[in-house]
């Protein structure tokens, strides 16, 4: 069953800033690695790989503004009150649709996370909490 949700082009941008943002952020905590690009890549094709409704807001081709934050501080002083901000927007509209859009992400997170198949380092992990914790996770 499909769940139909009145979003607007504010909204989706939000839900989309949110979703690459965490990506973002996981990569810029891999870049003690040395290869953001892999953490980055692997978020990404999780992201890419939603389906329902968020998954179609995901996909749309939209540029996405403001994720070139100059450190990992200023990208989670943005991304962190969005993802807290698109889980407020989705429920109120369907508690449903907000669980997908966790569940999405932290699925994104925990793929960006083990893109160098392994248990993540302290900092990913750290990383990891802080965005589980904005998107209400417990």
């Amino acid at each position: 069953m499909s769940v139909a949700l009145a979003l607007t082009v504010q909204d989706k941008d939000t839900l989309r800033s949110a979703a690459y943002g965490a990506v973002s952020l996981m990569a810029a905590a891999d870049a003690v690695a040395g290869k953001p690009h892999k953490a980055a890549t692997h978020g990404c094709l999780a992201l890419a790989c939603a389906t329902g409704p968020v998954g179609h807001v995901l996909a749309e081709r939209t540029r996405i503004k403001d994720l070139g934050g100059a450190s990992a501080a200023a990208l989670a002083d943005q991304v962190l009150p969005a993802l807290a901000a698109a889980m407020d927007l989705l429920n109120q509209q369907s508690p449903a649709a907000a669980a997908d859009f966790r569940g999405t992400v932290l699925i994104a997170v925990e793929a960006a996370a083990r893109a160098h198949r392994g248990e993540p380092g302290p900092v990913a992990a750290a990383m990891a909490r802080r965005i589980a914790d904005a998107l209400g996770a417990v």
